[in-house]
C-alpha cells in the first residue's frame, strides 16, 4: 500500500491556493483503496516566522479545521500535530549530519533572502534564522520518518522533494538501506493557481482569496481579480487567464467545456467573474458552515489531534530505534 503524507504550515489563514495546491490533491488521493494518507499540521516548521504564541496557536486550528472540513476522515487517515512527535527533531539532527551545506545553500527559500539581501546593500544573511536555512531537512525527516512514498505538492514546491530524496539517498549510502525515497504528487491542472494580481497566489504577495471567506466577501475578491482591457465580444485567450485557470478548478468538466466555447467566442469579463463566484461558492459553502462549527468547538479539533498523535508516535519510536542502531546510537 503506497504511503502518502503531506502537511501544510499554519503561517496564515487558509486560503484557494493552499486548496488547490496541496488539500484537494491530497484528499483526492486519500479516497484510494490503494492508499494510506497522514496529514500534519507543520507547527514546527512555522517557528522560523511566527513568534507569537497566541497567533500560532490559533493559525494551528485554522489550518485543522481547514482539513477536517473539506473531507479529511481521521477515522481514515492519519491526522496528527508536528510537534506532538518528538522523534522528529532527533531525526532532523541526524539527518543534518549527513547532509552538505552546498545542497541547502541552494534552497529557494534561503537563496531569495540572500538575493533580496544583496539588492539593498544588507549583509547577505540578514534575517536568515537556522530554521529557515535548515528547513528542508526537517522536511525531510517528516517524510522519511514514516517511509512516506507520495507526498503531494504545488510544482513549485518540486525542489523540496528533490532535496528530501538527496538526503534519503545520502543516509542509505552510509548506513544501509533505511528510507524509502519519496515521488511528489502534483496537482492536475494549472502549476500555478494564481491570486487577485495574476501572480501567484501567496500571502508573501497579499493576493489571496481566503478560502472560508463569508459569501459577500467572495463575491468582492472575486470581482477585484485583474484583467485585461479586451472588450466582452473580443475572444479571450484561456492560457494564462487567472479567470479560467480558477474557474476550471471549481467547475463541473461540462461547466468548463460551456466556458471555454465562451472565452473562443466573446464573453465580457464582469459575466466571468459572476460565473467564477457561483461555481466557488457552490464548492466552498458547506465547508465553510463546518469550519466555523470547528473554530467554535476547538476542544473537537484538539482530540481528533491528540488521537491521531498517539497512532503515529507507536510508529515513529518503531522507527527510531531502528534509525539509532543504523547510526551507533
Amino acid at each position: 500500500m503506497k504511503r502518502i503524507i503531506t502537511g501544510i504550515k499554519p503561517t496564515g489563514t487558509p486560503h484557494v491556493g493552499n486548496y488547490l495546491g496541496a488539500i484537494k490533491p491530497a484528499l483526492k488521493l486519500a479516497a484510494e483503496e490503494e492508499h494510506q494518507s497522514m496529514y500534519f499540521i507543520a507547527d514546527l516548521h512555522a517557528l522560523n516566522s511566527i513568534h507569537n504564541r497566541s497567533k500560532l496557536k490559533s493559525l494551528t486550528y485554522e489550518v485543522a479545521a481547514a482539513w477536517l472540513a473539506l473531507g479529511l476522515d481521521p477515522e481514515r487517515s492519519l491526522f496528527y500535530r508536528q510537534s506532538d512527535i518528538k522523534e522528529l527533531p532527533e531525526l532532523h539532527w541526524i539527518l543534518s549530519s549527513v547532509t552538505g551545506k552546498g545542497l541547502m545553500n541552494r534552497a529557494h527559500a534561503y537563496k531569495a533572502q540572500v538575493e533580496q539581501n544583496n539588492r539593498e546593500g544588507r549583509d547577505r544573511d540578514d534575517g536568515v534564522n537556522m530554521g529557515l536555512f535548515n528547513y528542508p531537512i526537517l522536511m525531510a525527516a517528516d517524510i522519511l520518518l514514516f517511509n512516506g512514498s507520495e507526498v503531494p505538492v504545488g510544482k513549485d514546491n518540486r525542489q523540496h522533494l528533490e532535496m528530501a530524496k538527496d538526503i534519503g539517498e545520502s543516509f542509505n549510502r552510509l548506513y544501509g538501506s533505511t528510507f524509502d525515497l519519496p515521488t511528489p504528487v502534483f496537482a492536475e491542472g494549472s502549476e500555478i493557481i494564481p491570486g487577485l494580481d495574476g501572480r501567484k497566489m501567496s500571502k508573501s504577495y497579499g493576493n489571496t482569496i481566503p478560502l472560508f471567506t463569508e459569501e459577500k466577501s467572495l463575491h468582492k475578491l472575486v470581482k477585484r481579480i485583474v484583467t485585461d482591457s479586451l472588450p466582452p465580444e473580443a475572444p479571450k485567450d484561456r492560457e494564462g487567464s487567472p479567470l479560467f485557470t480558477l474557474f476550471r478548478e471549481f467547475a463541473t468538466p461540462i461547466e468548463t467545456e460551456q466556458m471555454a466555447h465562451a472565452f473562443q467566442k466573446g464573453i465580457g469579463y464582469g459575466e466571468i467573474k459572476e460565473e467564477l463566484f457561483l461555481v466557488m461558492n457552490r464548492v466552498i459553502a458547506g465547508p465553510r458552515v463546518k469550519y466555523r462549527h470547528l473554530l467554535e468547538n476547538t476542544d473537537e479539533i484538539d482530540k481528533c489531534l491528540k488521537d491521531g498523535g498517539s497512532k503515529v508516535r507507536k510508529e515513529a519510536a518503531e522507527h527510531m530505534d531502528r534509525i539509532r542502531e543504523r547510526v551507533g546510537l
